[in-house]
């Protein structure tokens, strides 16, 4: 593909992103590359100043710029066809999508497939080998199901929807449309609920259900348990990584990005454009807020407040844990201090 047709095909792009470009290079574009791994004939990106270096070093024949013209006048000089916008990474991604696009058949039924007579099918699916669909399930149009997927009974799929292989839709749970489910992720389990008595634990039934809204991607491995009454329910646009548990009864908003190993107990109520870095926990109960980020390993035991950036067990804000960690670096030093210290005294 030319670079020329390239930025032809980005012309969406450039009316929200402010797209320029240099017209008097027009090489042929075969894939996208990293920067620091790219060949001949390959595109890739720099996401800011700080990555300058790699212009001059790069052997891509064409790079994403950010709106900064002395990157884009070191590319020309450097025979790199360039495009430049205020959002490289963004643009890199509706670049990638040229060359590449997820396996995602259409139109087939296996015959290994277990499938219940009440079973409700949209038009234009795909249902690989082995799924088994139980009672009164509905499915809707251009939903994908991938081999060994099981869908309980009275669940719901949204169009367009992806289930990955090997993953587990338990009974009334509700996936909307252009959800991604991935590999070994199970959507609607039993929470932890157990009642203590003086001879042992009681299990409380958990008749409660799960939702995904539309536009919700959950990542391998990952758990959402329904609740014993009521619902576990993740916002719109909420993107999910590998390895996450979401307690029974959380409510998580929209567009919020929550990394691997994060998990939240049962009641956590989590606000819209919330991220949580890798192995983030959250206590039962606790609230937190709209556009909070808190950072890797951050232990959250009491709400937080709307745009707080927090980290450290248990949280502080990100600032205080900074200063902490300085402080932690130097204990120490400051012990042996206070050991001589405490021998003068002594001397005394």
């Amino acid at each position: 593909m030319k670079f020329s047709e390239i930025v032809q095909k980005l012309g969406d792009a450039a009316a929200s992103n402010s797209l320029t470009s240099n017209k008097d290079c027009n090489p042929e574009i075969r894939e996208v590359s990293a920067v620091d791994e790219a060949s001949l004939g390959t595109i890739s990106y720099i996401d800011g100043a700080k990555f300058a270096a790699q212009v001059g070093k790069t052997a891509a024949s064409a790079l994403i710029l950010p709106a900064d013209q002395a990157l884009q006048a070191q590319a020309q000089e450097q025979g790199i066809a360039w495009i430049a916008t205020s959002q490289p990474r963004l643009l890199f991604a509706k670049v990638i999508a040229l060359f590449y696009q997820p396996f995602r058949p259409v139109g087939e039924i296996h015959p290994s497939a277990v499938i219940h007579p009440s079973v409700q099918l949209g038009k234009d699916l795909y249902i690989g080998a082995h799924v088994v669909i139980q009672p009164r399930v509905k499915i809707g149009d251009e939903v994908c199901i991938h081999p060994n997927v099981v869908i309980y009974p009275d669940s719901e799929i949204g169009d367009r929807t992806v289930l990955h292989a090997n993953c587990t839709i338990q009974e009334r749970t509700r996936v909307g449309a252009d959800c991604v489910i991935h590999s070994g992720a199970v959507i609607g389990a039993e929470g932890f609920g157990f009642v203590p008595t003086a001879s042992g634990w009681v299990k409380m039934e958990q008749s409660g259900c799960t939702v995904l809204e539309d536009g919700v991607e959950v990542g391998c491995n990952s758990t959402i348990d329904r609740p014993a009454v009521g619902e576990t329910r993740i916002g719109r646009n909420t993107k999910m990584d590998n390895m996450v548990h979401i307690g029974h009864g959380s409510q998580i908003g929209a567009n919020c990005a929550i990394a691997a190993q994060v998990g939240m107990a049962g009641g956590t109520k989590v606000g819209n454009q919330v991220i949580l870095a890798g192995q983030v926990g959250i206590a039962n109960q606790a609230k937190v807020g709209d556009g909070v980020i808190a950072s890797a390993k951050t232990g959250i035991h009491s709400d937080i407040e709307p745009g707080a950036v927090v980290s450290g067990y248990p949280a502080i804000p990100h600032k205080v844990w900074l200063k902490a960690a300085t402080v932690y670096r130097r204990i120490p030093d400051m012990y042996q201090t206070l050991k001589q210290l405490q021998k003068r005294l002594g001397e005394k």
